[in-house]
C-alpha cells in the first residue's frame, strides 16, 4: 500500500477553515449524490464563482436526479488542515468525488492515491481544448481551473519621476538582469520609495516559491533530475546558485526587503510589485487614489539572464480515487466545471487566464492580460515534477528566507543536502 500523506506534504500546502454548503455523509452507491471540495473561502469572489457553477449544475441536471454539494476549505499560511482532512477522508473512505489541488502537487497527490486516472474519460479533442493538463507518469489526473503567469506591476508615475523608460520591453524582448537592477537603483534614489517588492517574505506558503522559482531557471539552473529523485548537483548547481545570488543582490543592495507592507505598492510607496494575474482586479477597482485607471500602471515581464523564464501553473480539478466505482456522473460534473462557461466564470472573478482555449482571449496588445498570456505561451516553465514537490518547496522557501544573511553557496548546498535526504525517504 502506498503512503497516504507524507508529513512534509501536510506541512507544504497551507490551508484551513471549512464551511459546507449542503451536507450528508458519502453515499457512493448512489450515483446521483456527488460531493466537491474547493480550496478558497466560500464568501470570496472566487468562492462565489464556484458556488455559481455548483448551483448551475444542480439546476441543469435536476431532471436527471443529479445533485452536488460543495465544501470550502480556505488556504491559510501556517496550517495544513486541507491535507489533514484529505488524509482523514482517505482513511475513513469518505473522500469527496472532486477536489481542487495546486498543479505542482499532482505527482505527490497521485502517489498518495488521492487522485484518479481520468485519461480514458477524455478524448483527444477534449484534451486539446486545454492549454495544459495535469499528468504524471503518462496518466492524466487533473484539469486546470485556470492558468497563471506573473510579472512586475509598476507605478508609471514613479517610473517617469525616476527617468525609467520601459517602452521597448516586451515578452519577445525582455529586459536583462542588469537592466532590472539599473531600474531598481533609480527607483531607490527617489525619496521614501522602495524599488521593488520581490515577495521575499511570502515563505509561509507557496507564494514565494511560485513567484521566484523562474529566476533559477532563467540563470541556467534547475532543481531535480528527470526522475524527480535527485536534487544534489541540480538544486545547488552553478546556475541555480547564480539565480539565488541575483535575488540576494537585490536584498543586499536594499532594492527590496523582507518587511514591505502588503499594500505599500498599492499606496505608492513601492515602484514595482511581483505578482500574478490575481492583482489585476485589485488595481482596477480598489486603489483609485494611486491608480485611477490603467494609464497609471503597467505590467512588465520577468527579466532574462541566460534564458527567458516565467511562472506558470495554478489550481486544478481532480476526480478522487474514492470508493465510488462508477465515475461517469463525476466526470459529467468535471466536464461541466471545465467547459468554456466554467473556465470563464472563475477567471472573470480572479483575473487569471482561462484554462479552456475556447474562452475568448483576444486581449489588447501589450495589455496586462496580454503580457501574462504571451509569457504563458512563450517563456512559462513549470515547477519541478516530482513526488517530493512539497519537500522541494520547503527547501526553496528555506533558501529565500535565508538570503537575508549568510553565503549563498553554503546556504544552497545545505538545503540541497536536506532536500536530498527527504527525497531518499520517499
Amino acid at each position: 500500500m502506498k503512503k497516504l500523506v507524507l508529513p512534509a506534504l501536510m506541512a507544504a500546502l497551507l490551508l484551513t477553515g471549512c464551511k459546507a454548503i449542503g451536507g450528508g455523509s458519502a453515499d457512493y452507491s448512489d450515483n446521483s449524490k456527488l460531493k466537491i471540495r474547493f480550496h478558497v473561502d466560500a464568501k470570496s469572489a472566487e468562492g462565489m464563482a464556484y458556488k455559481k457553477l455548483v448551483d448551475g449544475f444542480n439546476k441543469e441536471y435536476a431532471s436527471q436526479g443529479m445533485r452536488v454539494t460543495a465544501s470550502f476549505v480556505a488556504r491559510s499560511a501556517g496550517d495544513s488542515n486541507y491535507e489533514k482532512q484529505l488524509n482523514t477522508d482517505k482513511l475513513e473512505g469518505t473522500l469527496p468525488d472532486i477536489i481542487t489541488f495546486d498543479a505542482p502537487n499532482c505527482a505527490a497527490y497521485a502517489e498518495a492515491e488521492y487522485l484518479y486516472d481520468i485519461s480514458s474519460y477524455l478524448s483527444a479533442e477534449e484534451k486539446a481544448k486545454f492549454i495544459t493538463l495535469n499528468s504524471y507518469q503518462g496518466k492524466t489526473y487533473g484539469i486546470p481551473i485556470q492558468e497563471s503567469s506573473a510579472g512586475f506591476y509598476y507605478n508609471k508615475a514613479l517610473f517617469a519621476q525616476a527617468g525609467i523608460n520601459v517602452s521597448g520591453i516586451t515578452v519577445d524582448n525582455p529586459w536583462t538582469y542588469d537592466q532590472f537592477k539599473a531600474a531598481c537603483a533609480k527607483l531607490k534614489a527617489l525619496s521614501g520609495i522602495t524599488a521593488v517588492d520581490m515577495r521575499m517574505d511570502a515563505t509561509k506558503d507557496e507564494t514565494a516559491t511560485y513567484l521566484l522559482y523562474p529566476f533559477i531557471y532563467a540563470s541556467g539552473g534547475s532543481f531535480v533530475d528527470e526522475t524527480g529523485k535527485i536534487a544534489t548537483g541540480y538544486f545547488n548547481s552553478n546556475g541555480s546558485k547564480r539565480g539565488f545570488q541575483f535575488l540576494k543582490d537585490l536584498v543586499d543592495l536594499q532594492y527590496t526587503n523582507y518587511g514591505i507592507g502588503a499594500t505599500d505598492f498599492f499606496t505608492g510607496k513601492v515602484g514595482m510589485y511581483l505578482s500574478s494575474g490575481w492583482t489585476i482586479p485589485d488595481l482596477d477597482n480598489k486603489y483609485p487614489t494611486t491608480f485611477p485607471n490603467r494609464d497609471a500602471w503597467g505590467l512588465l515581464p520577468y527579466p532574462k539572464d541566460v534564458i527567458a523564464a516565467s511562472a506558470n501553473g495554478s489550481w486544478s480539478y481532480a476526480v478522487t480515487d474514492n470508493l465510488r466505482k462508477d465515475k461517469s456522473a463525476v466526470v459529467t460534473l468535471l466536464k461541466y466545471l471545465t467547459n468554456a462557461n466554467g473556465s470563464k466564470t472563475v477567471t472573470d472573478a480572479t483575473g487569471m487566464i482561462p484554462a479552456n482555449k475556447e474562452v475568448n482571449t483576444q486581449y489588447g496588445t501589450n495589455s496586462p492580460e496580454d503580457v501574462l498570456y504571451q509569457q504563458l505561451q512563450k517563456t512559462g516553465k513549470q515547477r519541478p515534477e516530482t513526488v517530493g514537490y512539497p519537500q522541494f518547496s520547503v527547501a526553496f522557501r528555506g533558501v529565500i528566507d535565508g538570503l537575508r544573511d549568510g553565503n549563498v553557496s553554503t546556504l544552497v548546498d545545505n538545503k540541497a543536502a536536506a532536500l536530498q535526504n527527504e527525497l531518499n525517504k520517499l
